[in-house]
């Protein structure tokens, strides 16, 4: 398999003691690019007559290119490496997010409103009409973001501590993106009744809920449950966030490629949240032929071991992923690293469209493929086309919130999708870019005004 490009999540700064001569820096240079490091900042610490003192930031391709790279920098000689900072560690040192007030307290008077007693007259205001407690408390603005720690990115079933870290840096997205306080709610169990009521249990704090990194298929009920049994939105990002850019990404590459949604045949490889999520809205979207593949091959009408959620997409054809591909139109993967062969992608019909979206390892290398397709994506910032929740979900909270929408359906997905997919002008479509960026500013606007739309419409919205 290709090697992946070098990148910020594997950063490690040198700091170097380094002979203050002509060209003894540029060794240190030749040594990171020989190792194949992208090289970043370099910042001067300290300098003398006879020596200098400075960190280097190198980018790398995983932990064991880092260590590489810093064995070749260690080999040469009169340069001492005096320090190594893996530089995602020092990000996450302790925690990522923090709690402030939104006003001062500076004096008795402060106290005494914000606090006991005043505070006691805001509290009966919310018991006689409990309404007022989005207008006087932080509901209005705030979101759980539940997990039990079962399904952590690729990583599989790491626990409630070792998933903090990811809900954290969701939580920074909801606050950075869409002014959103959000808080990491990761749960030390795994039962699906008891996720079910602890969520319930926490829900008069916060006004929407977001579900992350919960285990297919568990991660169904709790959530079909959950919108039943609360008057408040809940979205399982890794369903629903994927399935909505997936689908604003479909709608570009198919004008690229001048197809139509209802014509293609659709190929998704991999049955969990994600995968099931995706065929759901392109069926909704208006895809007809859609075949989903799981580790064992086709999901086919002749096999037993199906799930109620992978028989209603299961067709009557059989064989593998290999079989599934021959003159599909499109691919997308939600699954693992390095499945897709080029060979597959050969088989596919004229202008294939390629989403290949397992992180970080995508189901095939683009560089493999680059000129057999009329369009590739995948999950990571390196590549073009980058599919990335982070389009979708604060958004839609953003619409919900506002709007004080009770739920978030169908129609506020497709809604969101079609206003991703129109920011990207008609002028500036192209094979390379049918997706906006992640920081584009009007993201956000587009998908909130999208949402609530959908609500007024359905009538959902409170306000």
């Amino acid at each position: 398999m290709t090697n992946l490009t070098p990148n910020s999540s594997f950063s490690v700064t040198l700091r170097l003691q380094i002979p203050n001569r002509v060209g003894m820096l540029a060794s240190v240079t030749q040594a990171i690019a020989t190792s194949g490091g992208n090289l970043g900042q370099i910042d001067l610490i300290e300098q003398t007559r006879q020596q200098s003192i400075r960190d280097l930031s190198v980018d790398a391709a995983s932990t064991e290119h880092a260590e590489s790279i810093v064995q070749a920098v260690k080999a040469l000689p009169e340069i001492k490496v005096i320090n190594v900072y893996d530089r995602t560690f020092n990000l996450h040192r302790g925690g990522k997010i923090s709690i402030a007030s939104r006003i001062p307290l500076k004096s008795v008077s402060d106290l005494a409103m914000a606090y006991t007693p005043g505070v006691g007259r805001i509290c009966n205001a919310i018991a006689q009409n409990p309404e007022e407690v989005y207008n006087l408390t932080i509901k209005r603005n705030t979101v759980a973001i539940v997990t039990d720690g079962s399904a952590v990115l690729g990583l599989g079933n790491l626990g409630p501590e070792a998933a903090l870290p990811v809900m954290e840096g969701k939580a920074m997205l909801f606050k950075e993106f869409a002014g959103i306080d959000a808080f990491p709610i990761c749960l030390a169990t795994q039962n699906t009744e008891e996720i079910i009521q602890a969520v319930k249990n926490i829900a008069p704090v916060f006004g929407g809920v977001n579900l992350e990194d919960i285990a297919a298929p568990r991660c169904f009920e709790i959530e079909q449950r959950l919108r039943q049994e609360l008057d408040i939105p809940v979205f399982h990002d890794d369903q629903h966030g994927t399935a909505i850019v997936t689908l604003a990404a479909l709608f570009n590459a198919l004008r690229v490629v001048h197809k139509s949604i209802t014509d293609i045949r659709i190929v998704i490889n991999g049955a969990g949240a994600a995968g099931v999520a995706i065929a759901h809205l392109l069926r909704k979207a208006g895809a007809e032929k859609i075949w989903m593949c799981d580790s064992k091959g086709i999901i086919s009408t002749s096999r037993t071991d199906l799930t109620p959620e992978k028989q209603e997409f299961a067709v009557k054809a059989q064989g593998t992923l290999a079989g599934a591909m021959q003159g599909a139109d499109v691919f997308i993967g939600v699954s693992a690293p390095g499945v897709l062969t080029p060979e597959m992608v050969a088989s596919m019909a004229k202008d294939p469209i390629v989403f290949a979206m397992a992180n970080p390892i995508p189901e095939i290398q683009p560089e493999l493929v680059g000129n057999k397709v009329a369009v590739i994506a995948t999950g990571r910032s390196d590549y073009p086309n980058q599919i990335n929740n982070v389009l979708a979900f604060p958004g839609v909270f953003r619409g919900a919130l506002d709007c004080r929408a009770n739920t978030i359906t169908t129609t506020m997905y497709l809604e969101a999708a079609s206003a991703i997919a129109s920011l990207v002008k008609p002028s500036d479509l192209d094979r390379e870019h049918i997706i906006p960026s992640v920081f584009d500013d009007r993201v956000v606007g587009a998908v909130a005004g999208a949402v609530q739309r959908a609500a007024r419409d359905e009538g959902i919205a409170k306000r």
